[in-house]
């Protein structure tokens, strides 16, 4: 069996890659469950040295890196070279602040001392999505080596090249060998990994029905595990806010990536009296968006990452258009080869649409109309999902008590799109998913965190 490396951009094949058969797995598996046991041990100023030659050679070969994305998922190239460099900063970050997130923390009771320490568990596998190929990977493998756990990694099938990439980023840097190992395998393969001993937690970026069965099979072997699943984000455009400042960062949040992005804004709920204003310059902005060779500078937007995404995306949009919503821009199949698609905007979405539901991985959005505010807020939290919203206004404290306490999602944004960062911790709620990661939140997710008593 062969994974397949395929330019989404033309249909063409890139490269073939064999499959790992069941020795190579087990192999691969013995090699970093026995680094751990060194590595561990490796003293966290070691560990921090080593993250900063990763970003370092992150980007020394940013170009490099940047083509692997682009040539393989179809990501516009200024966006594959800022991923490499968000990349290195999650190294950075970790490399300066992992030691204190490491630290004891004293308890006071009635022993002479007693505290919490921060321990390392053992190899981690992760289980990654295409679309952010390379920082899926970083935002998970930064905090964990750093922790002093070993990584296993079975990348999307579509991105065997970035998966083998990013291994030997961290042999070039001088990690210690087989502390970061990529297991060429399909799917299929993932409940017996989850099974093995030596593997202690695992962690999944990806659909609400992978997260499913990971989380299945982890509680089966009782494996700790940190899913980041789908999402619907609400965008709620309430009546003081700046709408071209809004339709700015709504434009932006939702065609970064080509619309393939869990945490992209993908429902814009608008209360009513701005309604028409807003869908009005929201999507003659939409329209004017480009989209062609990804490698072309001078062009929004790439194609979707596989043609069969593209079939599903407009499935989607004309079924929801079947049930009345309003094509106001694009929503068609270019005559073109590649998996493109169009920004596209449908207005007055309903419940009971599809566009209202589920999820839209690509350059889609949906126009929902609120009565007022409470009702755009009920309107936020009608999904089974929970991972980011927004909310923009003028009004920055009731925004704060809108994102804090009202909306149901895992990180909020008030006046800017969602997005991740190595200080924040991320992740969801509801069908998005559970645990964190990034910050020390993140890190924390794995590790034995040991309560200790001395009398």
């Amino acid at each position: 069996m062969y994974l397949k490396s395929i330019n989404p951009a033309t249909g063409e094949i890139i490269r073939e890659y064999e499959e790992f058969h069941s020795d190579e797995i087990d192999n691969a598996i013995a090699a970093n469950y026995e680094a751990y046991k060194g590595w561990r041990k490796e003293p966290v100023e070691q560990r921090a040295q080593l993250l900063i030659k990763a970003a370092k050679v992150l980007r020394d070969k940013q170009e490099g890196l940047a083509f692997n994305i682009t040539v393989e998922m179809g990501k516009n190239i200024v966006e594959a070279r800022a991923e490499v460099e968000k990349c290195a900063k999650v190294c950075e970050y970790y490399a300066q602040n992992g030691a204190g997130f490491l630290k004891s923390e004293i308890i006071p009771t009635e022993a002479s001392l007693s505290y919490a320490s921060m321990q390392a568990i053992g190899p981690v596998l992760a289980i990654m999505p295409w679309n952010f190929p390379l920082w899926q990977v970083f935002r998970f493998a930064a905090p964990a080596l750093m922790a002093g756990n070993v990584c296993l990694l079975k990348h999307a099938s579509n991105v065997p090249a970035c998966a083998l990439a990013i291994e030997n980023i961290f042999v070039e840097a001088g990690f210690p060998a087989d502390v970061f190992k990529t297991l060429l395998v399909r799917s299929s393969k993932v409940e017996k990994i989850i099974s093995d001993k030596r593997v202690k937690a695992v962690t999944l970026t990806g659909s609400t029905p992978a997260g499913k069965a990971v989380a299945s099979a982890a509680g089966q072997y009782l494996k700790k595990c940190v899913l980041e699943l789908g999402g619907s984000d609400p965008y709620l455009i309430l009546k003081d806010a700046d709408i071209d400042a809004a339709v700015d960062a709504c434009v932006a949040g939702r065609i970064l990536n080509a619309g393939q992005s869990c945490i992209g804004a993908k429902r814009f709920i608008i209360v009513d009296e701005l309604y028409d204003e807003f869908a009005t310059k929201f999507t003659d902005r939409m329209r004017d968006i480009t989209i062609g060779d990804p490698f072309d500078e001078t062009k929004d937007m790439g194609p979707l990452a596989k043609s069969s995404f593209r079939e599903d995306l407009h499935r989607q949009v004309e079924s929801s258009i079947g049930k009345g919503a309003k094509l106001l821009t694009g929503g068609y199949i270019p005559n073109r080869d590649g998996a493109y698609y169009p920004a596209t905007v449908l207005g007055d979405v309903q419940p009971g649409m599809v566009a209202y539901h589920e999820e839209l991985f690509g350059p889609v959005a949906s126009l929902i109309r609120a009565q007022d505010e409470a009702d755009a807020i009920r309107i936020a939290n009608d999904s089974v999902f929970g991972l980011g919203a927004a909310v923009f206004t003028g009004d920055t404290e009731r925004g704060r008590q809108i994102a804090e306490e009202e909306l149901e999602a895992g990180c909020c944004f008030v006046n800017d799109f969602v997005r991740s960062d190595p200080r924040l911790p991320f992740g969801g709620v509801k069908e998005s998913g559970y645990g964190r990661e990034l910050s020390h939140y993140g890190m924390k997710e794995f590790m034995n965190i040991k309560g200790v008593y001395i009398k």
